[in-house]
């Protein structure tokens, strides 16, 4: 009785480890994915304080005058 309940142990042990190891992988993923979007909004965010009429179309409007 005590091998089957070591072995049963030992199974649930792998289990775990595989499940460990998915996480981690898919934690890796969003890590990569957060970075990337992170890096986008920096872009974004250069570019919008460059020309804020990105965000305002009625900056680039000319005056009714021109």
């Amino acid at each position: 009785m005590d091998e089957m309940r070591i072995a049963e142990l030992e199974v649930r042990y792998m289990q775990q480890q595989e499940m460990l190891q998915e996480l981690s992988d898919v934690l890796y993923e969003q890590q990569k994915t957060i970075a990337a979007l992170k890096a986008e909004v920096e872009v974004l965010k250069q570019k919008l304080a460059g020309d804020p009429g990105l965000v305002d179309a009625r900056q680039q409007e000319r005056p009714p005058h021109y």
